[in-house]
């Protein structure tokens, strides 16, 4: 006996304000990528990172150590770790937060000229094919506004607890900076891209470091001043990006459930093994870093005697030199490593490659605190890290677990750069003040760059 079937009702017009969708039925958003970025789109998301990262070291480097110096002579680095550690602590929430935030973020209705008679809608919002009505741009505009604000705060402040405020806040809204930028590349770069341009975005990080430092210390001649320079800057250079640069607008999105989106932050080391080894493997590789580099300042000034070797000179002059050595390394191979991996398509190997290299200044510097020493183990850090740098955020975003969170996922991945920034004073303070001092803290460091290398070989979906 058959069964009449209804008739479906006719397929409805597509809303003018709903997002575009692409061939395999899910908008542009969600699609995993097939073509190639080209240079605009690169060099634009590479400018907003070198002024995220300016951001970053200029303070992290040169101002903020200097300013706990100033305020607590006899204390400056347990009121250093106190101030830095506060910060990574809000850094590790403000991140994932903001980036599943800007997953959800859709457009509103009728935005982009929707609903004019005679007049078809602009798919990318009112700014053209840019995005202030997308997904991400308003949230890296945002942070970028309000990490500028924070650090002229932090330019006015006499006391640790001000300092604490002032770089809490500025972490907050660089971090909501970074958790849109980071969803950049898994949102428009093919797999087969992502080395190469996890690479030109890596060379802002190290030339950060260097522009930072020559600003704060050449340009700006004191703190305060080197504070409110990074802060024009900040904004400006993340401008051409979010204003000249495509962003799909999501379109349309589910109710907001709170119990949904928490539990949307813990991911399941069963369900998805691979996303948790990575995870791990950078949490220890960034630890590493982090021991080592915190009081780098410090060891120049007392355990390699800089100022004594050179009257006349500050440890900050040595600090910027070997960021320059350390910087001009990593230029030469965080492209290419990214390159080779993209051709060969074996992440691991490179990661590994990287550890291995990665613990020798370490090691160097443990054993000998020299200053001819210290700069060879700045040249063979950045090749150890240009490497990694490329590689290791192309890996990354192989293993997200799912495209609707892609920017939450990276934000639980920077919990692995950000946490250490936490640990890494509780680590580093008891043994440089007592526990072995700076040997023993550099051959920590070592240890854990190597066990992050090593178990990078837990994961299995990627070569």
């Amino acid at each position: 006996m058959s069964v009449a079937q209804p008739v479906p009702d006719p397929p409805e017009a597509p809303s003018p304000s709903s997002a575009p969708v692409s061939a395999g039925g899910r908008p542009p958003a969600l699609a995993e990528p097939t073509r190639r970025v080209g240079p605009w789109w690169v060099a634009g998301i590479s400018l907003a990172n070198l002024a995220l990262w300016m951001g970053y070291f200029g303070p992290l480097q040169v101002l903020l150590p200097s300013q706990a110096a100033q305020i607590s002579p006899g204390g400056k680095e347990t009121a250093l770790a106190v101030v830095t550690g506060a910060g990574a602590a809000v850094a590790m929430l403000t991140n994932p937060i903001v980036g599943a935030l800007s997953d959800r973020t859709a457009r509103r209705a009728g935005a982009g000229g929707a609903g004019r008679p005679g007049r078809s809608p602009r798919p990318w919002g009112r700014f053209g094919r840019s995005g202030l009505a997308g997904r991400r741009h308003p949230w890296t505009l945002a942070g970028a506004l309000a990490g500028a604000g924070a650090l002229v705060l932090l330019a006015g402040q006499s006391t640790i607890i001000g300092m604490v405020i002032g770089w809490c806040l500025a972490q907050a809204g660089l971090n909501m900076m970074q958790a849109s930028l980071n969803a950049g590349v898994p949102d428009h770069v093919p797999v087969r891209q992502r080395g190469e341009v996890s690479g030109w975005i890596g060379i802002p990080q190290s030339l950060g470091v260097v522009l930072a430092v020559v600003l704060v210390t050449m340009v700006a001649t004191t703190v305060d001043a080197g504070y409110l320079l990074i802060a024009a800057l900040i904004p400006l250079c993340a401008l051409p990006f979010v204003l000249t640069t495509a962003d799909p607008p999501l379109g349309s999105r589910p109710p907001f459930d709170a119990r949904a989106f928490l539990r949307s932050f813990r991911i399941s080391p069963r369900a998805h093994p691979d996303f948790f080894w990575a995870w791990l493997t950078r949490f220890l590789m960034q630890l590493g870093n982090a021991t080592a580099t915190l009081y780098l300042l410090y060891f120049l000034a007392d355990a390699v005697g800089y100022e004594r070797l050179f009257p006349g000179e500050k440890a900050e002059d040595g600090l910027l030199v070997l960021i320059l050595i350390y910087t001009a390394a990593v230029v030469l191979t965080t492209v290419v490593a990214g390159v080779v991996s993209d051709r060969l398509g074996r992440r691991k190997t490179l990661v590994t490659v990287s550890g291995l290299i990665g613990a020798v200044p370490a090691v160097m510097l443990a054993f000998w605190p020299l200053w001819p020493v210290t700069m060879a183990g700045a040249a063979i850090l950045g090749i150890g890290f240009g490497v990694y740098l490329s590689v290791d955020n192309a890996l990354v975003t192989q293993v997200l677990p799912t495209a609707e969170g892609r920017a939450k996922d990276l934000g639980v991945i920077n919990i692995a750069n950000s946490g250490p920034q936490v640990l890494g004073p509780v680590i580093a303070g008891p043994i440089v003040a007592g526990a072995g001092g700076y040997p023993v803290l550099y051959l920590v460091s070592a240890a854990l760059v190597l066990l992050g290398a090593g178990l990078v070989w837990k994961i299995r979906s990627v070569p």
